[in-house]
């Protein structure tokens, strides 16, 4: 009877164990979505604020821990196109989560999981 009431208490412990993986995993995957999605917006705001000035003007650009000088045409098209591969990122970031998220999903009614929260 003692060997039942372990294994019961170690499959318990396997399933809370696996549930905090998702967990994690799904919060994870949220914050780099929230830090794709804050990059996005200061590239949307420089650029915007790039766009009216003339294309000889100097501007200066961090790369790597060193300013740069530059001109805003040369800046411009690298802004453009690091903007666009963030919001790749992002898409893939975002089909992760979802996929993940269902992935939890399947788990949960595989396994009759039921979560009650402590208040």
């Amino acid at each position: 009877m003692a060997s039942g009431q372990e294994a019961a208490l170690r499959k318990q412990q396997d399933l809370q164990s696996q549930y905090t993986n998702y967990k994690n995993t799904l919060q994870s995957l949220a914050q780099k979505v929230g830090e794709i999605e804050q990059e996005i917006e200061e590239h949307k705001l420089v650029m915007e604020t790039l766009e009216p000035l003339p294309q000889d003007r100097k501007c200066f650009r961090l790369i790597n821990g060193v300013l740069v000088e530059r001109t805003v045409k040369d800046v411009l098209p690298a802004l453009k196109t690091n903007s666009d591969g963030l919001k790749q990122v992002l898409e893939e970031l975002l089909k992760q989560y979802k996929s993940k998220q269902d992935e939890m999903d399947k788990w949960k009614r595989k396994n009759n999981i039921q979560v009650v929260q402590n208040q």
